[in-house]
């Protein structure tokens, strides 16, 4: 490891610099990105491997941020339209996969981001089906280039439809992949779009358990024994904790912050697994898969909102 750390110094730096607060998600990707594309990852460790265990640690700790109570009241208030679009988006996730003939596996994790928190879900799920990082990189860089347009994109649509701070909060928490996105929207929006769709995303999260058991099922392929994601069970019982014993919510949401994060260093390893000519291999088909599976989504629940059913 003391070579590894002198050979490749710019990559460990890398890593330390995400840790930082002012590295966001989609900017670790684009700079783990940028070093594989200048040969300075290391080739001799298995990153994949470094990765996937970060990622379900950070999944974990990420439970103790969620307020049970809160997101399980918001859940009863917008369950319809949250468990319809849910449904509705791995339902075309999977008919579009099929006809676009993308991999299996992309095609769901993509659909699974877009279905409920953008790259938490992808990162929950990746694991429990048994991708490779070559799928998982290629579902997450899809799903953060629209993350990033709806941060200009929502506000937008929004005015010109003249949209209430709580249709748009609802919209947004709805239609938008990444909490972090979904915050910065509906904070351009308003102080209430903010509170609406915080609350309501909040919700989402907790479906990537059922999600992950799903899928899980899903693509066990011949094997007759289901195997339990551990971590998923582990993020249950951090929810619960954080709930049942609240006394300690400041060590909570110490966890919380760094699980954040922790996930955000993944997202720079997953960006350093992402190549030029695997783009190229992969072809245009994922992020049309994306796209596709967003316009769904987000046309399907803005109709829903404006025709008054959330």
């Amino acid at each position: 490891m003391k070579q590894q750390l002198t050979r490749y110094p710019l990559f460990w730096l890398g890593a330390c610099i995400c840790l930082m607060p002012f590295i966001n998600s989609p900017v670790a990707l684009i700079l783990g990105f940028s070093l594989a594309t200048l040969g300075l990852v290391p080739a001799d460790i298995s990153v994949a491997a470094i990765t996937k265990k970060l990622l379900s640690t950070a999944i974990i700790g990420l439970g103790f941020g969620i307020q049970l109570d809160v997101a399980i009241a918001a859940s009863k208030a917008g369950l319809g339209l949250i468990v319809a679009s849910i449904v509705v988006t791995l339902a075309m996730g999977w008919l579009l996969t099929r006809w676009l003939k993308i991999d299996s596996k992309t095609g769901h994790l993509i659909a699974s981001g877009t279905a409920i928190c953008g790259g938490s879900a992808i990162a929950a799920v990746s694991p429990a089906i048994g991708a490779n990082s070559h799928q998982t990189s290629l579902a997450l860089a899809t799903v953060f280039i629209l993350n990033s347009a709806a941060l200009f994109l929502f506000p937008s649509v929004g005015h010109l439809l003249d949209m209430t701070q709580h249709e748009f909060g609802v919209w947004a928490a709805i239609a938008i992949h990444d909490t972090s996105s979904v915050v910065g929207a509906a904070g351009a929006y308003g102080d209430e779009a903010l509170k609406t769709a915080t609350t309501l995303k909040l919700a989402r999260a907790l479906w990537i358990i059922p999600l992950a058991f799903l899928s899980a099922l899903m693509f066990r392929g011949k094997e007759k024994k289901l195997a339990v994601p551990m971590f998923i069970v582990f993020y249950g019982m951090a929810m619960l904790t954080a709930h049942w014993l609240p006394q300690f919510s400041e060590l909570y949401q110490g966890i919380f912050a760094l699980s954040k994060r922790v996930l955000v260093v993944c997202l720079f390893m997953i960006g350093a697994g992402i190549t030029v000519q695997k783009l190229r291999a992969a072809g245009f088909k994922p992020l049309l898969l994306g796209v596709l599976l967003w316009l769904v989504i987000g046309l399907g629940s803005l109709l829903a909102i404006l025709l008054g059913a959330a």
